[in-house]
Protein backbone atom coordinates (compact mmCIF):
# COMPACT_ATOMS: atom_id res chain seq x y z
CA UNK A 1 0.00 0.00 0.00
CA UNK A 2 2.90 2.25 0.73
CA UNK A 3 4.36 1.79 -2.28
CA UNK A 4 0.83 2.46 -4.38
CA UNK A 5 0.17 5.74 -2.25
CA UNK A 6 3.96 6.55 -3.57
CA UNK A 7 3.22 5.98 -7.06
CA UNK A 8 -0.03 8.05 -7.06
CA UNK A 9 2.09 10.92 -5.82
CA UNK A 10 4.06 10.11 -8.83
CA UNK A 11 1.67 10.37 -11.03
CA UNK A 12 2.44 6.99 -12.99
CA UNK A 13 -0.56 5.79 -13.22
CA UNK A 14 -2.62 8.38 -15.71
CA UNK A 15 0.66 9.06 -17.26
CA UNK A 16 2.05 5.22 -17.99
CA UNK A 17 -1.39 4.51 -19.34
CA UNK A 18 -1.34 7.58 -21.89
CA UNK A 19 1.61 5.73 -23.20
CA UNK A 20 -0.11 2.20 -22.66
CA UNK A 21 -2.70 3.37 -25.62
CA UNK A 22 -0.52 5.18 -27.73
CA UNK A 23 1.40 1.78 -28.04
CA UNK A 24 -1.33 0.92 -30.39
CA UNK A 25 0.44 2.44 -33.04
CA UNK A 26 3.76 0.82 -32.70
CA UNK A 27 4.52 -0.29 -36.47
CA UNK A 28 3.91 2.60 -38.02
CA UNK A 29 6.31 4.52 -36.09
CA UNK A 30 9.32 3.92 -38.28
CA UNK A 31 7.28 4.29 -41.69
CA UNK A 32 6.20 7.80 -40.34
CA UNK A 33 10.30 8.77 -39.76
CA UNK A 34 11.03 6.66 -42.74
CA UNK A 35 11.05 9.62 -45.51
CA UNK A 36 12.61 12.28 -42.72
CA UNK A 37 15.37 9.22 -42.88
CA UNK A 38 15.92 9.35 -46.72
CA UNK A 39 15.85 13.59 -46.58
CA UNK A 40 19.15 12.97 -44.06
CA UNK A 41 21.30 10.35 -46.17
CA UNK A 42 20.63 12.20 -49.59
CA UNK A 43 21.59 16.01 -47.62
CA UNK A 44 24.21 14.46 -45.43
CA UNK A 45 25.86 13.06 -48.67
CA UNK A 46 25.74 16.38 -49.90
CA UNK A 47 27.37 18.52 -47.35
CA UNK A 48 31.30 19.21 -47.96
CA UNK A 49 33.24 16.91 -46.32
CA UNK A 50 35.46 18.62 -43.33
CA UNK A 51 39.25 18.59 -44.21
CA UNK A 52 41.32 17.22 -40.92
CA UNK A 53 38.49 16.43 -39.27
CA UNK A 54 39.65 14.39 -36.51
CA UNK A 55 38.22 10.68 -35.74
CA UNK A 56 38.19 9.09 -32.83
CA UNK A 57 36.51 5.39 -34.25
CA UNK A 58 37.77 1.91 -35.58
CA UNK A 59 36.09 2.61 -38.93
CA UNK A 60 38.25 4.57 -40.75
CA UNK A 61 41.11 2.18 -40.28
CA UNK A 62 38.96 -0.42 -41.42
CA UNK A 63 36.43 1.24 -44.53
CA UNK A 64 39.40 1.47 -46.56
CA UNK A 65 40.17 -2.59 -46.99
CA UNK A 66 38.51 -5.59 -47.67
CA UNK A 67 38.27 -7.09 -43.91
CA UNK A 68 40.33 -10.07 -44.48
CA UNK A 69 40.31 -13.46 -42.16
CA UNK A 70 43.03 -12.58 -40.02
CA UNK A 71 41.98 -9.03 -39.47
CA UNK A 72 40.60 -8.44 -36.21
CA UNK A 73 39.77 -5.29 -34.02
CA UNK A 74 41.28 -6.32 -30.32
CA UNK A 75 40.21 -4.26 -26.91
CA UNK A 76 42.63 -5.30 -24.49
CA UNK A 77 41.91 -4.24 -21.22
CA UNK A 78 45.63 -5.12 -19.94
CA UNK A 79 46.84 -2.86 -22.54
CA UNK A 80 44.40 -0.34 -22.75
CA UNK A 81 46.40 1.99 -24.68
CA UNK A 82 46.83 0.06 -27.69
CA UNK A 83 43.31 -0.52 -27.58
CA UNK A 84 42.35 -0.19 -31.13
CA UNK A 85 39.35 1.80 -29.73
CA UNK A 86 41.94 4.46 -28.61
CA UNK A 87 44.59 3.47 -31.83
CA UNK A 88 42.89 6.43 -34.69
CA UNK A 89 45.11 9.11 -35.72
CA UNK A 90 46.23 11.31 -32.90
CA UNK A 91 43.82 14.18 -32.32
CA UNK A 92 45.57 17.70 -32.08
CA UNK A 93 43.72 17.96 -28.72
CA UNK A 94 42.89 15.58 -26.21
CA UNK A 95 38.96 14.08 -26.46
CA UNK A 96 36.82 15.94 -23.81
CA UNK A 97 35.82 14.18 -20.74
CA UNK A 98 32.61 12.70 -20.15
CA UNK A 99 32.17 14.84 -17.23
CA UNK A 100 33.07 18.17 -20.10
CA UNK A 101 30.50 16.13 -22.68
CA UNK A 102 27.67 16.21 -20.00
CA UNK A 103 27.96 19.64 -18.73
CA UNK A 104 27.48 20.52 -22.86
CA UNK A 105 24.69 18.24 -23.54
CA UNK A 106 23.06 18.05 -20.42
CA UNK A 107 23.42 20.25 -17.91
CA UNK A 108 22.33 22.97 -19.94
CA UNK A 109 22.38 26.83 -18.52
CA UNK A 110 19.06 28.02 -19.79
CA UNK A 111 18.00 31.95 -19.54
CA UNK A 112 14.27 30.84 -19.96
CA UNK A 113 12.38 27.59 -19.66
CA UNK A 114 12.89 26.10 -22.82
CA UNK A 115 10.93 23.32 -23.11
CA UNK A 116 12.17 20.03 -24.99
CA UNK A 117 9.40 19.35 -26.92
CA UNK A 118 10.03 22.63 -28.63
CA UNK A 119 13.81 21.84 -29.12
CA UNK A 120 12.80 19.16 -30.21
CA UNK A 121 13.87 18.24 -33.79
CA UNK A 122 11.44 16.02 -35.31
CA UNK A 123 10.52 14.94 -39.19
CA UNK A 124 8.33 17.31 -41.19
CA UNK A 125 6.36 13.68 -42.35
CA UNK A 126 5.57 13.29 -38.51
CA UNK A 127 2.32 12.94 -37.42
CA UNK A 128 0.52 15.01 -35.25
CA UNK A 129 1.05 12.30 -32.64
CA UNK A 130 4.50 13.10 -32.62
CA UNK A 131 5.97 15.71 -30.52
CA UNK A 132 6.88 17.52 -33.83
CA UNK A 133 3.51 19.06 -34.69
CA UNK A 134 3.10 22.46 -35.75
CA UNK A 135 1.29 23.17 -31.93
CA UNK A 136 4.13 21.82 -30.62
CA UNK A 137 6.73 24.20 -33.11
CA UNK A 138 5.63 27.54 -31.68
CA UNK A 139 8.38 29.57 -29.80
CA UNK A 140 7.03 31.27 -26.39
CA UNK A 141 7.43 34.49 -25.34
CA UNK A 142 9.80 35.13 -22.90
CA UNK A 143 6.91 36.37 -20.68
CA UNK A 144 4.79 33.63 -21.20
CA UNK A 145 4.29 30.30 -21.19
CA UNK A 146 5.92 28.11 -23.77
CA UNK A 147 2.33 26.66 -24.86
CA UNK A 148 -0.13 29.43 -24.60
CA UNK A 149 -2.58 26.35 -23.60
CA UNK A 150 -0.37 25.57 -20.44
CA UNK A 151 -1.57 26.23 -17.15
CA UNK A 152 -0.52 29.16 -15.52
CA UNK A 153 0.29 27.63 -12.32
CA UNK A 154 2.57 25.05 -13.85
CA UNK A 155 4.00 27.98 -15.75
CA UNK A 156 4.96 29.60 -12.93
CA UNK A 157 6.01 26.85 -10.66
CA UNK A 158 8.54 26.03 -13.55
CA UNK A 159 9.60 29.64 -14.04
CA UNK A 160 10.23 29.37 -10.18
CA UNK A 161 11.85 26.70 -9.87
CA UNK A 162 14.31 27.45 -13.48
CA UNK A 163 15.37 30.53 -11.52
CA UNK A 164 16.78 28.60 -8.55
CA UNK A 165 18.53 25.94 -10.74
CA UNK A 166 19.95 29.05 -12.57
CA UNK A 167 21.01 30.11 -8.98
CA UNK A 168 23.03 26.56 -8.49
CA UNK A 169 20.24 26.12 -5.43
CA UNK A 170 19.05 22.67 -6.56
CA UNK A 171 17.39 21.93 -3.95
CA UNK A 172 15.03 24.79 -3.91
CA UNK A 173 14.76 23.21 -7.63
CA UNK A 174 13.82 20.18 -6.98
CA UNK A 175 11.54 21.44 -4.41
CA UNK A 176 9.44 23.74 -6.93
CA UNK A 177 10.05 20.80 -9.35
CA UNK A 178 8.20 18.08 -7.44
CA UNK A 179 5.65 21.05 -6.73
CA UNK A 180 5.44 20.85 -10.80
CA UNK A 181 5.26 17.39 -10.84
CA UNK A 182 2.18 17.08 -8.16
CA UNK A 183 0.20 19.80 -10.07
CA UNK A 184 0.92 17.96 -13.36
CA UNK A 185 -0.32 14.61 -12.08
CA UNK A 186 -3.36 16.58 -10.28
CA UNK A 187 -4.43 17.53 -14.38
CA UNK A 188 -3.09 20.80 -13.91
CA UNK A 189 -0.96 20.46 -16.68
CA UNK A 190 -3.18 22.29 -19.49
CA UNK A 191 -5.87 25.64 -19.47
CA UNK A 192 -8.07 23.24 -21.08
CA UNK A 193 -6.85 19.60 -20.71
CA UNK A 194 -10.07 18.35 -22.69
CA UNK A 195 -9.03 19.86 -25.82
CA UNK A 196 -4.86 18.98 -25.03
CA UNK A 197 -3.46 16.05 -27.02
CA UNK A 198 -2.22 13.23 -25.00
CA UNK A 199 1.48 13.89 -26.52
CA UNK A 200 1.30 17.52 -25.52
CA UNK A 201 1.06 16.31 -21.65
CA UNK A 202 3.40 14.11 -21.81
CA UNK A 203 6.51 16.06 -23.47
CA UNK A 204 5.40 18.67 -19.90
CA UNK A 205 5.65 15.57 -18.16
CA UNK A 206 8.17 14.62 -19.64
CA UNK A 207 10.36 17.91 -19.13
CA UNK A 208 9.57 18.17 -15.62
CA UNK A 209 11.37 14.67 -15.52
CA UNK A 210 14.19 15.69 -16.88
CA UNK A 211 14.56 18.44 -14.58
CA UNK A 212 14.22 16.30 -11.57
CA UNK A 213 16.74 13.79 -13.10
CA UNK A 214 19.38 16.87 -13.52
CA UNK A 215 18.70 18.50 -10.19
CA UNK A 216 19.05 14.73 -8.77
CA UNK A 217 22.64 14.52 -10.69
CA UNK A 218 23.73 17.81 -9.12
CA UNK A 219 22.62 17.05 -5.88
CA UNK A 220 24.87 13.71 -6.31
CA UNK A 221 21.94 11.07 -5.82
CA UNK A 222 22.16 8.97 -8.52
CA UNK A 223 19.88 6.64 -8.24
CA UNK A 224 17.10 9.00 -7.83
CA UNK A 225 18.38 10.85 -11.04
CA UNK A 226 17.80 7.24 -12.55
CA UNK A 227 14.56 6.32 -12.00
CA UNK A 228 13.46 9.99 -13.51
CA UNK A 229 15.72 9.49 -15.95
CA UNK A 230 13.34 6.34 -17.05
CA UNK A 231 9.54 7.86 -16.65
CA UNK A 232 11.23 10.92 -18.87
CA UNK A 233 12.23 7.94 -21.57
CA UNK A 234 8.97 6.24 -21.07
CA UNK A 235 6.91 9.59 -21.93
CA UNK A 236 9.58 10.76 -24.61
CA UNK A 237 11.20 7.99 -26.17
CA UNK A 238 11.99 9.70 -29.35
CA UNK A 239 14.06 12.75 -27.69
CA UNK A 240 17.91 11.77 -27.43
CA UNK A 241 18.66 14.05 -24.68
CA UNK A 242 16.52 11.84 -22.23
CA UNK A 243 18.89 8.97 -23.36
CA UNK A 244 21.97 10.86 -22.67
CA UNK A 245 20.69 11.94 -18.96
CA UNK A 246 20.01 7.94 -18.31
CA UNK A 247 23.54 7.39 -19.18
CA UNK A 248 24.83 9.80 -16.97
CA UNK A 249 22.64 8.61 -14.08
CA UNK A 250 24.23 4.92 -15.03
CA UNK A 251 27.63 6.58 -15.01
CA UNK A 252 27.45 8.04 -11.67
CA UNK A 253 26.50 4.43 -10.44
CA UNK A 254 29.51 3.11 -12.58
CA UNK A 255 27.01 0.78 -14.62
CA UNK A 256 29.62 1.80 -17.44
CA UNK A 257 27.73 -1.35 -20.09
CA UNK A 258 23.96 0.34 -19.26
CA UNK A 259 25.60 3.97 -19.90
CA UNK A 260 26.95 2.55 -22.97
CA UNK A 261 23.98 1.62 -24.24
CA UNK A 262 21.79 4.49 -23.54
CA UNK A 263 24.45 7.02 -25.43
CA UNK A 264 24.48 4.41 -28.26
CA UNK A 265 20.27 4.99 -28.63
CA UNK A 266 20.60 8.91 -28.06
CA UNK A 267 23.28 8.79 -31.29
CA UNK A 268 21.15 6.81 -33.67
CA UNK A 269 18.02 9.15 -32.21
CA UNK A 270 19.63 12.17 -33.15
CA UNK A 271 20.14 11.42 -36.78
CA UNK A 272 16.69 9.75 -37.02
CA UNK A 273 14.97 12.63 -35.68
CA UNK A 274 16.61 14.89 -38.02
CA UNK A 275 19.73 15.97 -35.65
CA UNK A 276 22.55 17.35 -38.23
CA UNK A 277 25.22 19.13 -35.53
CA UNK A 278 28.65 17.73 -36.11
CA UNK A 279 30.02 18.51 -33.27
CA UNK A 280 26.93 17.48 -31.12
CA UNK A 281 27.13 13.93 -33.14
CA UNK A 282 31.24 13.70 -32.32
CA UNK A 283 30.50 14.66 -28.58
CA UNK A 284 27.69 11.51 -28.30
CA UNK A 285 30.18 9.25 -29.92
CA UNK A 286 32.87 10.55 -27.79
CA UNK A 287 30.98 9.91 -24.75
CA UNK A 288 29.79 6.81 -25.86
CA UNK A 289 33.18 5.32 -26.91
CA UNK A 290 34.56 6.62 -23.26
CA UNK A 291 31.77 4.51 -22.02
CA UNK A 292 32.75 1.55 -23.87
CA UNK A 293 36.65 1.85 -22.39
CA UNK A 294 35.46 2.22 -18.72
CA UNK A 295 32.67 -1.18 -19.41
CA UNK A 296 35.82 -3.07 -20.70
CA UNK A 297 38.39 -1.61 -17.88
CA UNK A 298 35.98 -2.39 -15.29
CA UNK A 299 35.23 -5.81 -15.72
CA UNK A 300 37.70 -9.10 -14.47
CA UNK A 301 35.67 -11.84 -15.45
CA UNK A 302 35.86 -11.69 -18.83
CA UNK A 303 37.63 -10.05 -22.22
CA UNK A 304 36.93 -8.93 -25.14
CA UNK A 305 37.70 -8.58 -28.92
CA UNK A 306 35.60 -7.40 -31.75
CA UNK A 307 36.48 -8.39 -35.09
CA UNK A 308 35.30 -6.78 -38.34
CA UNK A 309 32.42 -8.64 -39.99
CA UNK A 310 33.38 -10.72 -42.88
CA UNK A 311 31.33 -13.83 -43.78
CA UNK A 312 34.44 -15.90 -44.77
CA UNK A 313 36.23 -15.70 -40.97
CA UNK A 314 35.57 -18.61 -39.90
CA UNK A 315 34.53 -19.06 -35.87
CA UNK A 316 37.89 -21.10 -35.14
CA UNK A 317 39.91 -18.27 -36.91
CA UNK A 318 38.45 -15.64 -34.50
CA UNK A 319 39.25 -18.35 -30.95
CA UNK A 320 42.79 -18.67 -32.35
CA UNK A 321 43.19 -15.17 -32.84
CA UNK A 322 41.77 -14.40 -29.57
CA UNK A 323 44.04 -16.60 -27.50
CA UNK A 324 47.11 -15.59 -28.80
CA UNK A 325 45.72 -11.87 -27.33
CA UNK A 326 44.01 -13.27 -24.62
CA UNK A 327 45.62 -16.17 -22.91
CA UNK A 328 43.89 -15.73 -19.36
CA UNK A 329 40.50 -15.59 -20.65
CA UNK A 330 40.54 -19.21 -22.19
CA UNK A 331 38.10 -21.33 -19.73
CA UNK A 332 35.78 -20.82 -21.74
CA UNK A 333 35.82 -18.44 -25.61
CA UNK A 334 32.25 -17.31 -26.95
CA UNK A 335 31.29 -15.63 -29.77
CA UNK A 336 27.70 -13.28 -30.34
CA UNK A 337 25.66 -15.71 -31.83
CA UNK A 338 22.66 -12.62 -32.42
CA UNK A 339 23.02 -9.73 -34.06
CA UNK A 340 26.21 -7.76 -35.25
CA UNK A 341 27.45 -4.58 -33.20
CA UNK A 342 28.65 -0.93 -33.94
CA UNK A 343 31.08 0.89 -32.25
CA UNK A 344 31.50 4.52 -32.41
CA UNK A 345 32.19 6.35 -35.53
CA UNK A 346 32.26 9.62 -36.50
CA UNK A 347 30.58 9.19 -39.38
CA UNK A 348 26.62 9.79 -39.17
CA UNK A 349 25.04 6.45 -38.90
CA UNK A 350 23.17 6.48 -42.78
CA UNK A 351 25.96 8.73 -44.59
CA UNK A 352 28.28 5.18 -45.01
CA UNK A 353 27.35 1.78 -43.39
CA UNK A 354 28.49 1.65 -40.18
CA UNK A 355 31.06 -1.31 -40.28
CA UNK A 356 29.74 -4.14 -38.25
CA UNK A 357 31.68 -6.15 -35.85
CA UNK A 358 31.48 -9.74 -34.04
CA UNK A 359 31.80 -9.74 -30.24
CA UNK A 360 33.88 -12.48 -29.03
CA UNK A 361 33.83 -13.05 -25.07
CA UNK A 362 36.56 -15.20 -23.33
CA UNK A 363 36.21 -16.09 -19.55
CA UNK A 364 38.38 -16.89 -17.01
CA UNK A 365 35.79 -18.82 -14.76
CA UNK A 366 34.57 -22.07 -17.37
CA UNK A 367 30.96 -21.71 -15.07
CA UNK A 368 30.48 -18.03 -16.17
CA UNK A 369 31.02 -18.77 -20.03
CA UNK A 370 28.87 -21.88 -20.22
CA UNK A 371 26.03 -20.38 -18.62
CA UNK A 372 26.57 -17.14 -21.20
CA UNK A 373 26.53 -19.54 -24.20
CA UNK A 374 23.71 -21.52 -23.05
CA UNK A 375 21.70 -18.26 -22.48
CA UNK A 376 22.80 -17.39 -26.13
CA UNK A 377 21.26 -20.73 -27.30
CA UNK A 378 17.81 -20.16 -25.84
CA UNK A 379 14.75 -18.01 -27.92
CA UNK A 380 14.57 -15.82 -25.03
CA UNK A 381 17.15 -14.45 -22.61
CA UNK A 382 16.08 -16.17 -19.71
CA UNK A 383 18.46 -17.82 -17.34
CA UNK A 384 17.06 -20.15 -14.86
CA UNK A 385 17.52 -19.56 -10.70
CA UNK A 386 16.21 -22.62 -9.90
CA UNK A 387 16.58 -26.81 -9.72
CA UNK A 388 13.43 -27.67 -11.64
CA UNK A 389 11.29 -24.78 -13.69
CA UNK A 390 7.78 -26.31 -11.95
CA UNK A 391 9.36 -25.53 -8.35
CA UNK A 392 8.42 -22.54 -6.20
CA UNK A 393 11.62 -20.36 -5.40
CA UNK A 394 12.33 -19.30 -2.35
CA UNK A 395 14.23 -15.92 -0.81
CA UNK A 396 17.11 -18.49 0.19
CA UNK A 397 17.43 -20.42 -3.27
CA UNK A 398 17.65 -16.68 -4.85
CA UNK A 399 20.18 -15.40 -2.78
CA UNK A 400 22.42 -18.57 -3.27
CA UNK A 401 21.83 -17.94 -7.01
CA UNK A 402 22.14 -14.26 -6.98
CA UNK A 403 25.42 -14.94 -4.94
CA UNK A 404 26.95 -17.56 -7.59
CA UNK A 405 25.77 -16.66 -11.04
CA UNK A 406 23.20 -13.45 -10.81
CA UNK A 407 25.48 -10.97 -10.21
CA UNK A 408 27.94 -12.69 -12.81
CA UNK A 409 25.73 -12.74 -15.44
CA UNK A 410 23.88 -9.77 -15.81
CA UNK A 411 26.84 -7.47 -16.43
CA UNK A 412 28.19 -9.83 -19.14
CA UNK A 413 24.85 -9.40 -19.97
CA UNK A 414 24.73 -5.79 -20.02
CA UNK A 415 28.06 -5.72 -21.59
CA UNK A 416 26.52 -7.45 -24.93
CA UNK A 417 24.29 -5.10 -25.56
CA UNK A 418 26.04 -1.94 -25.14
CA UNK A 419 27.66 -2.31 -28.79
CA UNK A 420 24.10 -3.86 -30.17
CA UNK A 421 21.72 -2.01 -30.66
CA UNK A 422 18.94 -4.38 -32.14
CA UNK A 423 18.87 -8.40 -31.12
CA UNK A 424 17.91 -10.38 -33.90
CA UNK A 425 16.80 -13.21 -31.53
CA UNK A 426 13.85 -11.59 -30.31
CA UNK A 427 13.20 -7.68 -30.46
CA UNK A 428 11.61 -7.11 -26.95
CA UNK A 429 15.03 -9.38 -25.62
CA UNK A 430 16.32 -6.44 -23.83
CA UNK A 431 13.50 -5.73 -22.17
CA UNK A 432 12.73 -9.32 -21.30
CA UNK A 433 16.16 -9.70 -19.73
CA UNK A 434 15.21 -6.79 -17.19
CA UNK A 435 12.14 -8.37 -16.75
CA UNK A 436 13.34 -11.36 -15.65
CA UNK A 437 16.01 -9.54 -13.31
CA UNK A 438 13.42 -7.27 -12.19
CA UNK A 439 11.51 -10.74 -11.02
CA UNK A 440 14.70 -12.11 -9.20
CA UNK A 441 15.04 -9.08 -7.60
CA UNK A 442 11.32 -9.32 -5.97
CA UNK A 443 12.31 -12.96 -4.64
CA UNK A 444 15.15 -11.49 -3.39
CA UNK A 445 13.09 -8.72 -1.67
CA UNK A 446 14.66 -5.80 -3.03
CA UNK A 447 11.78 -3.58 -3.72
CA UNK A 448 13.49 -0.15 -4.75
CA UNK A 449 16.17 -2.29 -7.03
CA UNK A 450 12.88 -4.16 -8.98
CA UNK A 451 11.14 -0.72 -9.01
CA UNK A 452 13.78 1.06 -10.85
CA UNK A 453 14.47 -2.21 -13.11
CA UNK A 454 10.94 -2.13 -14.57
CA UNK A 455 11.20 1.45 -15.36
CA UNK A 456 13.79 0.81 -16.94
CA UNK A 457 12.24 -2.24 -18.89
CA UNK A 458 9.85 -0.11 -19.77
CA UNK A 459 12.07 2.21 -21.15
CA UNK A 460 13.48 -0.04 -23.63
CA UNK A 461 10.20 -1.55 -24.09
CA UNK A 462 8.84 2.50 -25.55
CA UNK A 463 11.88 3.12 -27.54
CA UNK A 464 12.11 -0.15 -29.24
CA UNK A 465 9.19 0.99 -31.75
CA UNK A 466 12.18 3.72 -32.82
CA UNK A 467 15.39 1.39 -33.16
CA UNK A 468 13.56 -1.17 -35.74
CA UNK A 469 10.72 -2.13 -37.92
CA UNK A 470 8.50 -4.78 -35.80
CA UNK A 471 5.73 -7.28 -37.15
CA UNK A 472 1.85 -6.88 -35.52
CA UNK A 473 3.46 -9.87 -33.46
CA UNK A 474 6.33 -8.01 -31.82
CA UNK A 475 4.11 -4.75 -31.25
CA UNK A 476 1.15 -6.99 -29.67
CA UNK A 477 4.04 -8.98 -27.36
CA UNK A 478 5.35 -5.28 -26.52
CA UNK A 479 2.25 -3.93 -25.58
CA UNK A 480 1.75 -7.18 -23.48
CA UNK A 481 4.85 -6.64 -21.65
CA UNK A 482 4.18 -2.73 -21.05
CA UNK A 483 0.94 -3.60 -19.27
CA UNK A 484 2.72 -6.20 -17.31
CA UNK A 485 5.34 -4.08 -16.03
CA UNK A 486 2.83 -1.11 -15.46
CA UNK A 487 1.05 -4.14 -13.49
CA UNK A 488 3.52 -5.28 -11.42
CA UNK A 489 4.99 -1.82 -10.47
CA UNK A 490 1.45 -0.72 -8.94
CA UNK A 491 0.74 -3.79 -7.16
CA UNK A 492 -1.73 -5.60 -9.13
CA UNK A 493 -1.62 -9.02 -10.20
CA UNK A 494 -3.38 -11.05 -12.88
CA UNK A 495 -4.10 -14.97 -13.39
CA UNK A 496 -3.04 -14.85 -16.92
CA UNK A 497 -0.06 -12.22 -17.94
CA UNK A 498 2.06 -12.65 -21.28
CA UNK A 499 5.09 -12.22 -18.79
CA UNK A 500 4.16 -15.04 -16.32
CA UNK A 501 3.66 -17.42 -19.71
CA UNK A 502 7.23 -15.74 -21.49
CA UNK A 503 9.31 -16.74 -18.26
CA UNK A 504 7.65 -20.15 -17.58
CA UNK A 505 8.56 -21.43 -21.28
CA UNK A 506 12.51 -19.56 -20.99
CA UNK A 507 12.94 -21.70 -17.34
CA UNK A 508 11.75 -24.78 -19.13
CA UNK A 509 14.45 -24.42 -22.02
CA UNK A 510 17.28 -22.97 -19.71
CA UNK A 511 16.70 -26.01 -17.88
CA UNK A 512 16.60 -28.70 -20.52
CA UNK A 513 19.77 -27.35 -22.01
CA UNK A 514 21.33 -27.34 -18.56
CA UNK A 515 20.09 -31.05 -18.04
CA UNK A 516 21.60 -32.23 -21.58
CA UNK A 517 25.13 -30.03 -20.09
CA UNK A 518 25.08 -32.52 -17.12
CA UNK A 519 24.33 -35.47 -19.14
CA UNK A 520 27.45 -34.97 -21.62
CA UNK A 521 29.79 -34.06 -18.33
CA UNK A 522 30.13 -37.78 -18.28
CA UNK A 523 32.50 -38.78 -20.57
CA UNK A 524 30.97 -42.59 -21.34
CA UNK A 525 27.93 -40.98 -21.93
CA UNK A 526 29.52 -38.60 -24.54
Amino acid sequence: SGKNQTLQQMGIHAELKVVLNRLNDIPNVKNQLGHSRVENKENMKMAPKRKGKQRHNVEKASSKRKPAADESLVVNKKARADSPLTHSPQPQSSPPSPEDIETQLIHIDEEGISFEFVEHMVPSCSSSGHRGSEKAQCRHEPTGPAFPCIHRELWQTLQKGNTCFRNKDYEAALEKFSEAQQLCSKGTAMTNPYESSPEDIDSIASFIETKLTICYLKLENPDEALNHAHRSIILNPAYFRNHLRQAAAFRCLERYSEAARSTMIASYLYWLMGGSEQHTSELIKQYWQAMIEEAITSHDSFSVMYTPFAAEVKAAKIKSVFAKRHPNYLAQVHTDPHGLHVLPQSDNWPSLNPQQYSLTLGFKSYHLGRAIERLSKTTVPIFSERKSPYCLLTKRAAERYWDNTGKKVVPVMDFISSTKLTDDRCPCGRAIEKLHLASLLGHLERVDEQSQVLNQAMAELATLPYLQDLSQEDAELLQLLMADAMDTLEGESAPTRAWDRIQKVGLIEDFLYEAEDDYLKNKKLR
